[in-house]
């Protein structure tokens, strides 16, 4: 009777050591998001309830600053671009992405698909400030786009593209796209892979087209994939920052100014801490009135 109370006995230190050892490993991880993630967030809330110049004494104004977002047209300007921006960090990347997804499947070749995968994730790994320097210099009155519309006879659409104000943000817009659409690819190109080929071929059994594989079998295959990659391209577009810093700087004028580099300039060019940081909690519960909906939908919709 007693060899079963001691294999329990065992088995509880163990499973009590397994837990301290995954504790353990977790620590440093906790501790980390929590110095540079939590500590921050609590600090930023304080702060948003002051009048405070980053050095000198704190003045307390309750609730003026975040009165003040809803009521300066510049703040108000710039969420409404970055609402704009959705358009082009996350339909035209998604939907590009599910057409060219689709299109190397059908291929059924493996180089190729390997090729084209490295090919379209490239602008990934390239840091975003890079890419908005070098889109900068394309988008230039003397620049590459305008070149080649000028070598296929479309010359007289050339324009400094990002100095134009009818233009600026939909210039800035296609950057994000061109960036964002190799992880779409890739990523739905994994989605495709999971689905059971079973099911393509019964509906190609039936006289299914094209058309309706893909609406029948594709779309609905990857809608986790779809639910993941628009909760992370919408938060692309509503903190924006360094593909519009490095290729606008907000402009020309507030055309391309949206609240990521708004909250920059008013922290630290205009020395007003807690109107940026009430506009960075603005901005934070913005995210998630958008992304929490998206993924409540995804949800519901698997069951």
């Amino acid at each position: 009777m007693s060899h079963p109370v001691a294999r329990r006995a065992t088995a509880r230190a163990v499973a009590r050591r397994v837990t301290l050892i995954g504790w353990l490993l977790l620590v440093p991880a906790l501790a980390a998001y929590i110095a540079f993630v939590v500590w921050p967030l609590i600090l930023g809330v304080q702060y948003s309830f002051y009048d405070w110049n980053g050095v000198g004494a704190a003045t307390w104004v309750g609730f003026d600053n975040y009165l003040k977002v809803f009521a300066d047209q510049a703040l108000l300007g710039s969420i409404l671009n970055a609402f704009v921006l959705i358009a082009f960090f996350t339909i035209i990347p998604v939907g590009v992405g599910l057409a060219l997804a689709t299109l190397i499947r059908s291929l059924r070749s493996g180089w190729f698909s390997s090729l084209s995968q490295t090919v379209l994730f490239l602008p990934q790994i390239i840091p975003l400030a890079a890419a908005g320097i070098a889109w900068a210099w394309m988008y230039a009155q003397t620049g590459t786009v305008n070149q080649v519309l000028g070598w296929i006879g479309l010359g007289f659409l050339a324009r400094p593209w990002l100095a134009d104000y009818g233009t600026a943000l939909a210039a800035v817009g296609l950057i994000g796209s061109w960036v964002l659409t190799g992880l779409c690819t890739v990523l739905l190109l994994t989605g495709i892979g999971k689905i059971d080929t079973s099911l393509y071929e019964a509906i190609r059994l039936d006289g299914a087209g094209w058309w309706r594989e893909f609406f029948t079998i594709t779309l609905p295959g990857l809608r986790q994939e779809i639910a993941v990659l628009v909760t992370i391209t919408v938060i692309a577009a509503l903190s924006s920052f360094d593909i519009i810093y490095t290729s606008t700087q907000g402009g020309p004028g507030r055309a391309t100014m949206v609240p990521g580099l708004l909250i920059y300039r008013i922290g630290f060019t205009q020395s007003d801490v807690g109107q940026a940081s009430a506009f960075g909690i603005v901005l934070m519960l913005l995210v998630l009135a958008v992304v929490l909906p998206i993924q409540r939908l995804s949800r519901a919709a698997d069951r």
